[in-house]
């Protein structure tokens, strides 16, 4: 696949330079009576000095350093500055113009708006309403998410302002850029320490956007939320409870599958408060047994085993069961992982026997160190049966032979 620095090529530089010219022709006389001392353009030269470096240059630099170049050719004053923005800008209409849509003659779309981007967030901060209202209207090009949190971290309470009239906005691109840029731990942005700190200011736009039309919309409020369970997971129990209230059956399946997304990472801790915003409850389980069936084990193999539980309830009950690795690490601690096992429904003192297969084969997302390692498995947020085992170094060709 190719690399996704690749999209900021100089053929794209040439298009930007295009436009660019274009532009600042067309608004040379403004320019001239705004007594601004801006020198001709020179496209060749603004092509030349980009691919001297480009090469060389990872995503986000190449984005920056294409940013870096269009803001010197720009002038300063920021109404002429966005009236040139948006004239570079693709014509046709938002809602004609696919993910794949190019930047091409006529106008900028996509991976370009990776270098206006930072022009506005990095030079925009005087003046916040003109500033946030350009990125509005560029996120449905590609989304501003990143763009617009710098003046968040500016002035949260002026920004906020302005943002939570976007939860209103025609353009569901300007709605969910409402719950996205927000995100207090958006990956690859800045993080956004106060709301990371009192996420409460964002509350209502998370709320005005829950039953939002568009499932692309209610998938970032669920991942926003999430990011607040992290350093709030009892706030977020808390509007799990609150938001599957009372709700009608239309909204019932909808709402339940953004709460349920929303609190996956709190499911899969066992939070109790949040288990029972889904009508999970404390298990009334006795473990019969948790034991191990291929040893010894190696690097590399599978591990199979084996869990027998029986309900101590007089009625049926909910369970989720995960299982939980304790892994030991470089420095002998043990780091536990948990992962997804089932969800049923137990009876009254039924007894029920399940069989599962891990695999101890090397991946590049985790490295394994020979030693003692153990088991365990976790029923509506309690563990039990830990269980120790031996993970023995993998055998190289070398050793067999």
């Amino acid at each position: 696949m190719e690399a996704f620095k690749n999209k900021l090529s100089m053929d794209l530089v040439t298009i930007i330079a295009y436009h660019l010219t274009k532009q600042l022709k067309l608004h040379n006389d403004r320019l001239k009576d705004a007594k601004q001392t801006v020198s001709s353009f020179d496209d060749a030269a603004f092509c030349t000095r980009i691919e001297s470096k480009l090469e060389c240059l990872e995503l986000k630099q190449r984005a920056q350093f294409i940013a870096d170049e269009i803001h010197k050719v720009l002038p300063t004053d920021l109404s002429l500055r966005y009236q040139i923005i948006r004239g570079m800008l693709h014509t046709r209409p938002h809602a004609n113009l696919k993910v794949s849509q190019q930047s091409d003659e006529n106008g900028l779309c996509g991976w370009a708006m990776m270098t206006l981007g930072p022009v506005v967030a990095q030079h925009g901060l005087s003046d916040f309403e003109l500033s946030l209202n350009l990125l509005k209207d560029m996120t449905a090009y590609f989304s501003c998410e990143f763009d617009i949190r710098p003046f968040i971290i500016s002035d949260q309470v002026k920004a906020l302002s302005l943002i939570n009239a976007w939860t209103q906005d025609p353009d569901y691109h300007v709605r969910r850029l409402a719950s996205e840029g927000t995100r207090p731990r958006l990956p690859w942005a800045m993080q956004l320490p106060n709301l990371i700190s009192d996420p409460m200011p964002v509350i209502p736009i998370l709320t005005a956007l829950r039953d939002d039309k568009e499932e692309y919309v209610r998938r970032s409020v669920a991942n926003h939320l999430n990011d607040i369970a992290k350093d709030h997971p009892d706030l977020v129990a808390d509007i799990a409870h609150e938001w599957l209230k009372d709700l009608d059956k239309n909204t019932l399946k909808q709402r339940e599958k953004l709460v349920k997304h929303a609190c996956r990472t709190l499911i899969k801790q066992g939070h109790v408060k949040t288990l029972a915003a889904f009508g999970i409850l404390p298990s009334k389980v006795e473990l019969k047994a948790l034991t191990t069936q291929k040893m010894p084990l190696k690097i590399g193999d599978d591990m199979l085993f084996e869990l027998d539980l029986k309900s101590k309830s007089a009625e049926s009950q909910k369970v989720i069961i995960d299982y939980v690795i304790h892994h030991k690490k470089a420095n002998g601690s043990l780091s536990a992982k948990v992962f997804k096992w089932k969800n049923l429904n137990l009876t009254a003192n039924e007894t029920v026997c399940f069989t599962k297969k891990h695999s101890f084969k090397i991946i590049t997302t985790r490295k394994y160190h020979p030693g003692i390692h153990a088991i365990s498995v976790r029923i509506n947020g309690e563990d039990y049966g830990y269980t120790e085992f031996e993970l023995l170094p993998e055998i190289t060709t070398s050793e067999l032979t």
